[in-house]
């Protein structure tokens, strides 16, 4: 059983797999800061001084002190809240890296060359065939010629 486990860990795959999960995270945490503490701040001074992270609603009220100037005392009061300002920067930082997933995913793409043909189409029947053959295997007509119509 060891030998099966550290011929497992030994796999590249795994080991790359490994390291792509931690620099996702990694990124993510990049991208969290990014969004939370630069893109938002300037987003909200633009519209008027707003900290969307202060944004939330009370919809049950926890003691009766009155309104209440952040999240953490609202938390602390007991108040049940929605955070909808802390969910406007999540989805900011899920656009972000889905963005940045989509560009590197299409970069990687144009360097890959496209697939070798190795089948051809039977001008009979439509069926497949392999590139080399000289006879259809399914309507039995020869390939060295053109279609006739």
């Amino acid at each position: 059983m060891w030998k099966e486990f550290k011929a497992f860990i030994d796999r590249g795959n795994l080991l790359q797999l490994a390291v792509a999960f931690i620099m996702g995270v990694t990124f993510a945490a990049v991208v969290t800061s990014l969004v939370n503490d630069i893109i938002m701040p300037a987003v909200g001074l633009a519209l008027g001084g707003v900290d969307f992270t202060s944004l939330f609603a009370v919809i049950k009220d926890g003691d009766p002190a009155g309104p209440y100037n952040t999240v953490e005392l609202a938390k602390e009061a007991g108040a049940v809240t929605i955070n909808y300002g802390i969910f406007i920067n999540t989805v900011i930082v899920f656009i972000i890296v889905a963005l940045v997933l989509f560009f590197i995913t299409r970069a990687y793409m144009k360097t890959q060359k496209p697939a070798e043909v190795t089948t051809k189409e039977c001008p009979y029947c439509k069926s497949t065939v392999p590139l080399a053959a000289v006879r259809c295997p399914q309507c039995t007509s020869d390939l060295t010629g053109e279609a006739k119509t």
